[in-house]
């Protein structure tokens, strides 16, 4: 028997052979590790975080949360949902805090899902896996399973803007949280003093006005270097994507010569818990992570 079960979202990006698949990977094996059991909802959908903020209207929206909801409470009762991408635990948290606060929103929303026989009951809670990570093992249990300890790695824990606010994690400072640099720090890494912890990456800029996020990108990858970070950590896809590809753009604009590896905080986890490069997702990385690779190898 597993000592954690949950009913998991993976997300359209995190899904297998999506932009995210690698962060998939390296999370399997490193609940495999911790012997947590993540079970996909069966049929879910995407969450709507993009479109429903681009006039694809409210209902729409969420429903589209409320139905991966119904999903979750139908095929797997009693279990919290998890979710890796930032955007989706953050739209599908404000979709229930909406629908168990509203009771016409909670009408409308039902009457869309009986369309298709489900209904939201409201029973499941959403969480992001590094909310599990700490509050439901916490740091003594995660450091355990360790035994190739990241020694020497020096990174910059980037938490970005969608899992501080404006929920955030539990008992965290807003503009200085540190359970990220903690998390990694439990299995060997030292976290670096880091100026842009929760900045925004510019993702939803990135095609509409793509100097203003390249502006934002060039800060937060400058500040690492800065503060002699060999790395950047994140917990969310779309932080990760948008300041690992746009580095090299940035390099041909403005003359810079950035290559710094942006991983998942999963996949560190992965490979000091004995993993290796390709169990931790590193084959999927643009700009390789060389010395985690080497330590991998070990």
């Amino acid at each position: 028997m597993a000592k954690k079960e949950y009913a998991f979202y993976p997300g359209c990006s995190s899904q297998s052979k999506a932009s995210a698949s690698n962060y998939l990977t390296s999370v399997n094996a490193m609940c495999d590790k911790l012997d947590v059991t993540i079970t996909e909802i069966p049929d879910w959908n995407c969450c709507g975080a993009s479109i429903g903020y681009a006039e694809g209207g409210e209902l729409p929206r969420l429903a589209l949360s409320a139905r991966n909801f119904a999903l979750a409470e139908t095929h797997l009762p009693g279990k919290e949902m998890v979710a890796t991408c930032a955007a989706c635990w953050l739209a599908q948290r404000e979709v229930k805090e909406r629908l168990d606060h509203s009771e016409v929103l909670l009408k409308e929303t039902n009457e869309a899902l009986a369309a298709a026989g489900l209904q939201y009951q409201g029973t499941t809670p959403v969480r992001h896996m590094v909310e599990v990570l700490i509050e439901d093992l916490g740091y003594d249990a995660l450091k355990q399973p360790v035994v190739k300890p990241l020694e020497g790695i020096k990174f910059a824990g980037y938490v970005g803007c969608q899992t501080n606010r404006p929920f955030g994690i539990a008992g965290e400072s807003f503009e200085n949280p540190v359970y990220l640099d903690k998390l990694v720090e439990t299995v060997g890494g030292e976290a670096v003093p880091y100026d842009q912890k929760v900045t925004c990456c510019g993702g939803a800029l990135a095609f509409s006005e793509p100097e203003k996020s390249q502006k934002q990108i060039r800060d937060i990858v400058e500040s690492a270097y800065d503060h002699g970070a060999e790395m950047i950590v994140t917990p969310c896809p779309l932080c990760q994507a948008n300041v690992e590809i746009y580095q090299s753009e940035i390099n041909k604009k403005q003359g810079t010569k950035f290559s710094m590896p942006v991983l998942y905080y999963s996949q560190l986890m992965t490979v000091a818990y004995g993993g290796s490069a390709k169990e931790a997702g590193l084959d999927g990385q643009l700009i390789k992570a060389t010395k985690l690779e080497e330590i991998a190898k070990k």
